[in-house]
């Protein structure tokens, strides 16, 4: 056994001790909904490692991701219906990474990245039986990346993106819906290009931060 498995088998192991019967009053206590805070703390965090090129706080942050992934498999053993645990969890994403790499896995051939992930479109489609191109979006994600995900789907399923309108000059005329259009149409303009709208934002808000005096 490697090094590598034995250190996973020992998280198993720790998380396995802390949730069952004489282990830790708090983590007993969890569930699948109160652990999702967590989850987004996490992955803002470690987001924040990269961006800052912290190799340190990278390894941290991700062993607090995985962390994550262990406690939500941990109590998905605990289901009186279908309990799955990290195995499971394990082999279904690396059937998934084999089936949409036929390129790798299998004999296609592909000459780009944008094949390859055309490719992966067409087998998740295929995968899931979709009939609607929006399928699987999740609709409670925030208002930004919902949207980018929304024009990224359109844009590769061939669907035509909204059009960058008039110009708004006048902002006591500015009402909500305008607003929201213009907010879609500046994100469409983004995903057009290649860029990744929620990255953008949080740079030039955090640039914009810097710029100013903040003292109180």
């Amino acid at each position: 056994m490697s090094e590598d498995v034995k250190a996973l088998d020992h998280l198993r192991e720790v998380m396995d001790r802390l949730r069952s019967p004489g282990g830790c009053p708090w983590d007993g206590e969890q569930s699948h909904s109160s652990l999702l805070t967590y989850l987004l703390e996490e992955s803002y965090e470690f987001i924040d490692a990269v961006e800052r090129d912290d190799r340190d706080a990278m390894v941290e942050e991700l062993g607090d991701i995985l962390l994550q992934v262990f406690f939500h498999s941990r109590i998905g053993q605990e289901r009186s219906d279908r309990p799955f645990d990290v195995d499971e969890v394990a082999n279904q994403v690396a059937a998934k990474l084999i089936s949409r790499h036929p390129h790798v896995f299998g004999d296609i051939k592909v000459s780009s990245s944008g094949e390859v992930l055309a490719n992966w479109e067409r087998i998740k489609n295929e995968e899931k039986k979709r009939t609607d191109i929006f399928d699987g979006v999740p609709l409670g994600q925030p208002a930004l990346s919902l949207a980018a995900k929304v024009l990224l789907r359109a844009k590769k399923n061939d669907r035509e993106l909204p059009q960058s309108g008039q110009e708004i000059r006048d902002s006591k005329t500015l009402d909500q819906d305008q607003f929201g259009e213009a907010l879609l149409q500046l994100i469409s303009l983004g995903v057009l290009r290649g860029l990744d709208p929620e990255d953008a934002l949080r740079t030039a808000t955090k640039r914009y931060m810097d710029s100013l005096d903040r003292r109180i």
